[in-house]
């Protein structure tokens, strides 16, 4: 059986990672994508990549609609190895941090916390208020991984694609789907000598 993988996209800046994450995984194979795309997420995904919502949604082997709450990932019992929102707003993070599960992306992603699976938000936000900071640590204490995309400079990236890939490979790495492209760090070589 293929393990499952619930991807929610929501309304912040950065559609490009969920986007990625589902590409990647139809190209690995193993995995079946669960594909929450909410109202925000596809707006933004259209101001982003010109991508239509059917668009995104055929790159999911399933895709729901945001307020159907009674879809399979809104119980618990629906077995999948966890989820990730890429991107997470910060209206979403709210939402997760305090249970406040008012669609199916906030639902399934307090299913996933409380059957202990691993959940990984993407928040893409700056500057970060103190509202923004308490939900991060609370997801936290929850037993969430808050991963913000901050770009790995050490691999040389020469194009935002590269930039986008990494992320999306260290993102896949936490659900045990690893990448052989990845650029992995191997230490410091080749330091040139100080001169005075």
């Amino acid at each position: 059986m293929a393990k499952r993988l619930i991807v929610g996209i929501t309304g912040a800046t950065g559609a490009v990672y969920g986007v990625e994450i589902l590409r990647t995984l139809k190209s690995v194979g193993g995995w079946e994508s669960h594909l929450v795309l909410s109202d925000a997420g596809a707006l933004n995904v259209w101001h982003e990549l010109r991508m239509k919502r059917r668009e995104v949604e055929k790159l999911a082997d399933v895709a729901y609609h945001p307020k159907d709450i009674a879809a399979t990932i809104s119980s618990g019992s629906y077995l999948t190895d966890g989820m990730v929102i890429a991107p997470c707003s910060m209206k979403t993070l709210a939402a997760v941090a305090h249970a406040h599960a008012d669609d199916l992306v906030s639902r399934a992603a307090d299913v996933v916390l409380k059957e202990r699976r691993r959940l990984v938000l993407v928040p893409r936000e700056t500057p970060l208020n103190l509202a923004h900071l308490r939900n991060m640590v609370a997801v936290t204490e929850m037993g969430a991984i808050v991963f913000p995309p901050v770009p790995a400079f050490y691999a040389a990236p020469k194009t935002l694609d590269e930039l986008v890939a990494h992320t999306v490979a260290r993102v896949l790495d936490l659900f045990g789907v690893h990448s052989a492209k990845l650029a992995r760090w191997q230490g410091m070589k080749g330091i040139p000598e100080e001169r005075g």
